[in-house]
């Protein structure tokens, strides 16, 4: 088994994420779109009891685990809790033994841990766009995630 990913045989893929939560925490949502080589995958679900933010990562984890390991993926989230939390801050928790800065344990260090996992499968950029501002494919990850609460709720 080869231990390293071939990034030279890779496949762009573009995914929008995005959670949900009626009362923080209360029933809740995520939603992904997929888009790759002109296909489009919609992926959506939800649980009864959660936090936006663990719906905002697993909205992210979910996509990552649909695709194929080796891919070339540009990730677009609204959290910047997802996106912070993964490029700026993983490292420090990890070296404080899972704990902020202010000493308080990390919240939702199990989503966390396979949303690490599941980056290392693959070569990833994220970017942030900003939530509710008119981009389409923002939107439908929206709607997707409300879909999600719908079912939970």
């Amino acid at each position: 088994m080869q231990s390293t990913l071939d990034f030279n045989k890779k496949v762009k893929i573009e995914i929008w994420t995005d959670g949900a939560c009626k009362g923080n925490p209360g029933p809740g949502g995520w939603g992904c779109l997929i888009k790759t080589n002109g296909d489009t995958q919609k992926l959506f679900g939800g649980e009864s009891s959660t936090t936006n933010n663990r719906m905002e990562l697993t909205a992210a984890i979910k996509a990552l685990q649909k695709i194929e390991p080796g891919s070339e993926v540009t990730l677009h989230t609204d959290s910047s809790y997802v996106k912070d939390g993964l490029t700026k801050w993983l490292y420090g928790w990890k070296k404080n033994g899972w704990r902020t800065s202010s000493k308080k344990p990390v919240k939702n260090k199990d989503l966390w841990l396979e949303l690490e996992n599941c980056t290392a499968r693959h070569k990833v950029t994220w970017k942030w766009v900003k939530g509710h501002s008119g981009d389409p494919d923002n939107d439908m990850a929206d709607n997707l995630a409300n879909l999600g609460l719908l079912r939970a709720n």
